[in-house]
């Protein structure tokens, strides 16, 4: 099978949709003053719809199993996003960040998103194209965050880590002076906005003063930063065509933000939907352990087709979603 590389005509679509939905996202909200479920299931259905025309369009203009690499490594990403929005939760938490301002963090922090995925999608396939060992790498990437998430397990799941001391809130801290309360909607604050009471509890004096409300952006982009490193590795497990990982990682992240608001009002429902998030990092490890022996060592027989890679990701979803429904404990009083 020929490589699908990056066709001209693919390439102009892709980056001219993203960049018009990120034009007509950011006036739709901006002057939205609260996200609400209703507001962000329609954004929701909006971005998950232009997923799957590019999904179309693939199918129809191309080969269909380019088609299918791109959609299963769309849905694994986003399942993949699930646990990324339960560390914004805590990071939010944290800080207390409510309402319009965490849509307009979430906003920022996921154009820094496509910025860095776009980095380590260049790296990554680089590094997998160049030789086939780098796989095993890439596997035990996937195996170890994994076999992270099945050692958590349930236990404190009630504690929430505070993020106001992240190392990289507190090296924001040494770079620049801090306000530590919140300003409206403000990243930064300038000096002469600032009275004699408000400028004594500044960390030290300066012409601009960050807000928790940019210490918390700090936070979600450096947590994202460290989830890349367990996601790309993922996609790349379904194929190594830049274009298609890109693509498939970008349309699911610009649906982030909406589903965050989504999942705030259905996790105590979804119970058991992380189960199914390990299921699938020991999957895509193990398939990218075998592909990768296939081409280094000796070819064991063993092929996961692109169909069947969606199939496995969808099932184990369903599978996720379903028995947190049938087998929810309701919480006592």
């Amino acid at each position: 099978m020929h490589h699908f590389g990056f066709p001209l005509e693919a390439s102009i679509i892709f980056f001219s949709v993203i960049l018009l939905s990120i034009y007509i996202d950011l006036v739709s909200h901006r002057h939205s003053k609260e996200i609400t479920v209703k507001n962000a299931a329609l954004w929701s259905v909006f971005w998950i719809s232009l997923a799957m025309m590019f999904y179309i369009y693939l199918y129809f203009r191309f080969e269909p199993e380019w088609a299918d690499l791109y959609l299963a490594g769309y849905v694994l990403e986003k399942s993949l996003s699930i646990d990324n929005l339960m560390v914004f939760t805590a990071i939010f938490a944290s800080f207390g960040i409510k309402g319009r301002l965490q849509h307009r963090i979430l906003y920022w922090g996921i154009l820094g998103a496509l910025v860095f995925r776009a980095v380590f999608v260049i790296i990554g396939t680089g590094l997998f194209l160049a030789s086939p060992w780098v796989g095993f790498i890439f596997a035990a990437f996937v195996l170890w965050s994994g076999w992270k998430m099945l050692q958590s397990g349930d236990d404190n799941k009630e504690d929430i880590e505070d993020y106001t001391h992240h190392w990289s809130v507190r090296l924001a801290g040494k770079l620049m002076p801090i306000f530590p309360k919140l300003e409206q909607d403000k990243f930064f604050i300038k000096h002469t906005e600032l009275n004699e009471t408000q400028l004594s509890s500044v960390t030290r004096k300066g012409l601009r003063y960050a807000t928790p409300a940019f210490l918390c952006l700090i936070a979600i982009e450096t947590s994202d930063i460290a989830f890349a490193f367990d996601s790309v590795p993922a996609v790349i497990a379904v194929t190594q065509e830049p274009l298609l990982v890109y693509a498939a990682m970008i349309f699911a992240i610009l649906g982030l933000r909406s589903l965050y608001f989504i999942l705030a009002a259905l996790t105590k429902y979804l119970v058991h939907l992380e189960k199914a998030v390990i299921a699938l990092l020991f999957f895509i490890g193990i398939k990218m352990g075998i592909q990768s022996w296939n081409h280094a060592v000796f070819d064991t027989g063993i092929h996961i087709s692109a169909n069947i890679s969606l199939f496995i990701v969808l099932g184990v979803l369903a599978i996720g979603v379903l028995s947190s429904l049938v087998f929810h404990e309701k919480e006592k009083e």
